[in-house]
């Protein structure tokens, strides 16, 4: 099992993708701030979690890390 980032057109590929699956035209995929780091998941400029590739004997598969803070959350009634 090997992980690697997504190449630029793998980034793209995944923004329309996610898109489409999620339904929100804001969402991108942006590549990673420096080398080594994960491509970063955004909606609407803010930055959610990560996306990770894993290419395990030829399969590639990604993986979505969302982070949603407490503070995030709407508040309680």
């Amino acid at each position: 099992m090997s992980s690697t980032s997504p190449s630029s057109s793998e980034i793209a590929r995944l923004q329309v993708a996610l898109r489409r699956l999620l339904g929100a035209k804001g969402l991108s995929v942006n590549p990673p701030p420096r080398a080594g780091m994960s491509v970063e998941l955004a909606v609407d400029g803010e930055v959610i979690g990560t996306i990770h590739r894993d290419d395990d004997e030829g399969e590639v598969s990604y993986a979505i890390n969302i982070i949603l803070l407490e503070e995030d959350l709407p508040a309680e009634k």
